[in-house]
């Protein structure tokens, strides 16, 4: 079906423009990968692009479900505004950004999003205010950058605006002069940056940035701008390995060995004195955001020391450290020979970082899902990549990613692997199906055993409610204590362990054979020992094991088997 064209750009042209922009990336994605050598030849930019974009537009959806709800309860006749929509997106890329790429994406969402939503209750805009949103998000972007360089994403962007600074008052001419900007000047890059003349192609954060703005022409005509295909990759050397021609070319052989990415919470003066600091320590730097809250980037060898900057200026959190390993990034092709895939393997999503460990430590590849940040369906998919095996289960841990899960499932069997959602709906569950995994069965064998295991474990956590609600159990005050078994709320009392107790005893009533117990960071330190000593004296045929969760958002959770 044809895409409607947008007269104006309102919110609903946003929630078009994302959702475009997510199904051209996921189409161009493998080949921005492929050609990813600046500033480092690590293969996922376009990854991490549509990674980024999807965040942006589930945010953008997000609130679009809010409105429908409100419109169904009388409190509102109208969808979202303009600004609410641009604002969802730029701070749905922002907590998504992935990569140097992302990141600047990120930037350029957000100085797009100020200038947008300045124009108060303004239901849309016109080509004026698009002309003035892309000319913003350029410089928004080139001063977020430590040290910017021409021939990359900063230089598609600001030919962009400047292409479409010539355009008339018509949103579709401002975003068809912005794209064929855009498009010429990713053309040059190979021209300005040596990197990219070596190995043949052109940037890859352009090339994404222009798969962006090809969905903004999209948007606004109803079509796909009439050049087609944005450009080819390679732009000179067509056999040529990217990473391989980058490395034996001269690339930075001995450059940082760390990528950090981590979310921070901090005032603008701190964050001012960070930049420098970060500058200081490594390369890559770009720190986006605003009003509190930050994406900071960075290639570095001394991971720690830019986490500690981070922890100096204000609250860093969902930290991610990526190793650029030997044979992994500063090699050449000739010293990366493909990796064989296992036959199966086990991916989990799992809530902190003492299970992670426990994972790992049984084999499984794990992906780590901070309270309240439940991961992307591209996340998901990421994580059975770096599994590398032919057959995959795969753990969501969580009721509430059931739907997320079964979609990253489908696009990995679309992939070639063989994939089984197991749906476990707790950690607990997770780690009986691990404990009765055998990789050298047949897999409809090995998942059935792994479902049943899960199946027969019942599930409780004891967390704090934050707000006075309605429950199951009755109503609850902010920092009650609350006891859940299976999902819904059973306990609440003044005291964890009273309520860990009571919970415990609750779900032993029924029987069982095993009690889980995994603490997380915040549950007091005797709880445990109280619990085992419980079932010592209450319940004589019944062990009990104890793990150290880590950050898992819930004082504890409970399994019994």
């Amino acid at each position: 079906m044809a895409q409607v064209p947008q007269r104006f750009f309102d919110a609903l042209a946003v929630r078009t423009w994302c959702g475009l922009s997510l199904r051209a990336l996921g189409r161009a994605r493998e080949e921005i990968d492929a050609i990813n050598v600046y500033p480092v030849a690590d293969g996922d930019t376009g990854t991490n692009l549509y990674l980024t974009v999807e965040s942006a537009a589930a945010a953008v959806e997000a609130v679009f479900a809010a409105h429908e709800v409100d419109a169904g309860a009388g409190d509102a006749e109208d969808g979202p505004s303009l600004a609410d929509a641009v604002g969802a997106m730029a701070h749905g890329a922002l907590i998504g950004a992935r990569g140097n790429s992302g990141t600047i994406l990120a930037q350029l969402l957000r100085g797009m999003a100020q200038v947008l939503s300045a124009r108060g209750d303004s239901p849309h805009t016109g080509g004026s205010g698009l002309r003035a949103a892309l000319r913003h998000a350029a410089e928004s972007a080139r001063n977020a950058v430590a040290r910017p360089v021409e021939g990359t994403v900063l230089t598609v962007a600001s030919a962009a605006a400047d292409a479409a600074d010539g355009a008339g008052d018509d949103c579709a001419e401002v975003a068809r002069a912005a794209y064929e900007g855009a498009r010429a000047a990713l053309a040059a890059t190979p021209g300005q940056l040596p990197v990219l003349e070596r190995a043949g192609v052109v940037d890859a954060g352009g090339h994404g940035l222009v798969t962006v703005l090809a969905a903004l022409v999209e948007t606004c005509t109803g079509r796909p701008p009439e050049t087609g295909a944005v450009l080819p990759a390679r732009v000179e050397h067509g056999d040529a390995d990217p990473a391989g021609e980058c490395a034996a070319a001269g690339a930075d052989e001995d450059g940082p060995a760390f990528e950090v990415i981590y979310l921070l919470e901090a005032e603008d003066a701190a964050v001012a004195r960070l930049r420098q600091r970060l500058d200081a320590l490594g390369d890559s730097l770009v720190v986006v955001g605003g009003d509190g809250l930050w994406n900071v980037h960075v290639h570095v060898d001394d991971a720690g020391a830019a986490v500690e900057a981070g922890v100096e200026a204000g609250r860093p959190y969902r930290i991610r450290i990526t190793h650029f390993g030997h044979g992994d990034v500063h090699t050449t092709g000739a010293e990366r020979p493909p990796r064989e895939r296992a036959q199966r393997a086990v991916v989990a999503v799992v809530p902190g970082e003492g299970l992670a460990e426990l994972y790992a430590g049984a084999g499984a590849t794990t992906l780590l899902a901070r309270p309240g940040e439940p991961p992307a369906s591209g996340e998901l998919v990421q994580a059975v990549r770096r599994a590398h095996a032919r057959e995959v289960v795969l753990l969501p841990n969580d009721a509430e990613l059931r739907h997320t899960a079964a979609a990253a499932a489908e696009q990995a069997r679309a992939e070639g692997v063989r994939v089984a959602l197991i749906p476990t709906r707790s950690a607990v569950q997770g780690i009986a199906a691990l404990a009765v995994h055998e990789a050298e069965r047949r897999f409809d064998e090995d998942v059935v055993a792994m479902t049943s295991a899960a199946g027969a474990t019942r599930h409780a956590e004891v967390t704090v409610a934050e707000r006075q609600s309605w429950t199951t159990a009755g109503i609850c005050q902010a920092g009650d204590v609350l006891g859940l078994i299976d999902g819904d709320v059973a306990v609440i009392g003044p005291d964890v362990s009273r309520v860990a107790a009571t919970v415990l005893d609750r779900m032993l009533s029924a029987g069982g054979e095993l009690v889980t117990l995994v603490l997380g960071d915040e549950a007091p330190q005797d709880v445990a020992d109280q619990l085992e000593a419980r079932v010592r004296e209450a319940y004589l045929a019944v062990d009990t094991v104890v793990y150290r969760g880590g950050r898992q958002g819930a004082l504890l959770l409970v399994g019994v088997e």
